[in-house]
């Protein structure tokens, strides 16, 4: 069994507006409501995969009774934590004209410390019949920053491998926790090892610099796909791995999208290489969809045949 963790889960609203334009009145052509946050996004998509899967999280007020019915409508496996305050909404604007999107997420509700260690007590309940426990997304207000490191290191003490994709202090501990997998995109990764990629060759080296930071495994992913420090039979190895860029329909959720094919394909036993190949296929796919998450995995078959991946040497140029 999979678990995705989403402590800040949402209701999440796209709509599709031509010619967006801030200030002016817009009517949508097209519109969708869904459960969100990275982890939900991820949980879709693994479901989509055909692989196991159970979402958990907090979920709180009127929105979260919506998000947990929206997840059942779907047929997601979810367990999660009633809490009082009100689940946040997002919404994200998407100008199909010049393929511009534009998110205003909210902050989330405030989470109680009786509330949060009902959500422990959940998690490791169920941690015990996983393999792959997934951290990703934004924090909720009163719950401190290294709580994806607290909850990484008793996961870890069950056997289960742990993976995690956020952002800021949240990572930065996380890091240090010495999860399995990060997967940063490239500006978290650049808040992450401090300074801006300038070149190609330097986006190579963050990847083995997260490592170096506590995580065994490194993937930062970029537009065509992804730069990644992994480990395979020899040790230590670099990796990029790219596809062709889609003409996109929608690129929001498209990392979740990725992120969700990597471990998807690590469940079933993949190579190292493969399960890359295979996250950048799905995230390449999901820019077809309108919603995050969601992907044809017949398409994705087919897409994968497009996928290169180069194995990279220590200081190598890249191309």
């Amino acid at each position: 069994m999979i678990i995705t963790v989403t402590l800040n889960a949402a209701l999440d609203k796209t709509l599709e507006v031509p010619n967006f334009t801030p200030g002016r009145r817009h009517r949508t052509v097209d519109q969708t409501t869904m459960p969100g946050g990275k982890g939900v996004n991820v949980a879709r998509a693994i479901k989509r995969l055909g692989q196991p899967v159970i979402a958990t999280g907090l979920a709180g007020g009127a929105t979260g009774t919506r998000i947990v019915e929206a997840l059942n409508d779907e047929a997601i496996l979810n367990a999660f934590v009633r809490i009082r305050e009100e689940s946040r909404t997002n919404t994200a604007v998407l100008d199909p004209t010049t393929g511009m999107h534009t998110e205003i997420n909210e902050r989330g509700p405030a989470v109680s410390e009786i509330e949060f260690e009902l959500f422990v007590e959940k998690l490791l309940y169920l941690a015990k019949g996983a393999s792959i426990c997934v951290f990703a997304g934004s924090l909720p207000r009163g719950v401190h920053a290294d709580v994806y490191a607290i909850l990484i290191r008793e996961v870890k003490r069950l056997g289960v491998m742990t993976m995690v994709d956020t952002e800021g202090d949240p990572l930065r501990f996380a890091v240090r926790a010495e999860p399995a997998v990060v997967s940063p995109n490239e500006p978290e990764a650049e808040e992450l090892v401090g300074h801006e990629f300038n070149d190609l060759d330097d986006r190579a080296q963050a990847v083995a610099e997260i490592t170096r930071l506590g995580a065994s495994e490194a993937i930062m992913t970029v537009t065509d796909g992804c730069y990644a420090q992994v480990l395979e039979e020899g040790g230590q190895a670099a990796y990029r791995v790219r596809v062709s860029e889609q003409e996109p329909r929608s690129r929001i959720g498209s990392g979740d999208a990725f992120l969700a094919g990597y471990i998807a394909a690590r469940y079933g036993g993949r190579s190292a290489v493969d399960c890359l190949r295979y996250g950048v296929a799905c995230g390449a796919e999901s820019t077809q969809h309108f919603g995050a998450g969601v992907l044809d995995p017949g398409k994705v078959e087919r897409l994968l045949g497009e996928v290169e991946a180069e194995r990279l040497g220590v200081g190598a140029e890249i191309g």
